[in-house]
């Protein structure tokens, strides 16, 4: 049997965060589970080669005009390798949703989404271990509900095809950092922001090698970099 570990992020996934934290986003990159060795200790070799430490985090927040060079290559390995694949699920404007209508918290909004972003990668037949940085202090709270939840929405009661949900430390875990990486692009783009040239040059090379503007969704089944721009109705 195949298993996936699916390394997954979220950008601004909280209810009320800062006036211009409106654009919310979940994500993940994911790989066979027996290809993740050789991949930490290329992305490890990169790190070297940019004279970054090996344990350092990757993240969105830390792209600058020094570090440009390291990110790209980050970015083009991402592309490059058959073996990664990206998804996310963009909420263009959080400020827009009516939990009260569609009678439910945020929470259960939040768990909605990831199973939004999650099921087009699950397949069956197929095992999937799931790794989240989660940020706020609720988090293994939040990774309990989260696997019942997507085992309940997959009619999985035995977890047998969801394996593991659990908590990682984003600087241990190279792609856990490489998601956030990505997702970051995703909602610098909706947020509309332009305040740093490194980042407009990190997405041009995003754009450019997916082929995608990053502004709207793409087909249901693209395998390598997967975008759901979610727009229902208020819910």
């Amino acid at each position: 049997m195949n298993i996936y570990n699916i390394y997954c992020d979220e950008s601004c996934h909280l209810e009320n965060g800062r006036n211009r934290d409106f654009a919310m986003a979940i994500g993940g990159i994911w790989c066979a589970e027996e290809k993740k060795k050789q991949i930490f200790a290329r992305i490890r070799e990169i790190k070297s080669e940019h004279g970054i430490a090996h344990n350092a985090e990757i993240k969105w927040n830390k792209v600058s005009p020094a570090q440009l060079p390291y990110y790209l290559d980050l970015v083009n390995y991402f592309f490059d390798n058959s073996e990664l694949h990206f998804r996310v699920v963009v909420i263009p404007d959080k400020r827009k949703l009516d939990h009260k209508t569609f009678h439910q918290t945020h929470d259960e909004f939040y768990y909605k989404m990831y199973f939004t972003m999650l099921k087009t990668i699950f397949e069956p037949n197929c095992r999937f271990n799931i790794y989240l940085d989660i940020k706020d202090t609720r988090g293994q709270k939040k990774v309990e509900k989260l696997h019942e939840y997507l085992c309940n929405s997959h009619y999985d009661f035995n977890r047998e095809l969801i394996n593991r949900v659990q908590q990682i430390r984003s600087h241990e875990v190279e792609l856990l950092g490489l998601a956030d990486l990505l997702i970051g692009a995703l909602t610098y783009v909706h947020r509309g922001m332009k305040t740093s040239k490194a980042k407009l040059a990190l997405i041009e090379r995003i754009k450019q090698r997916s082929g995608y503007t990053l502004m709207s969704s793409t087909l249901y089944r693209e395998n390598k970099f997967n975008i759901f721009i979610w727009r229902g109705a208020n819910g």
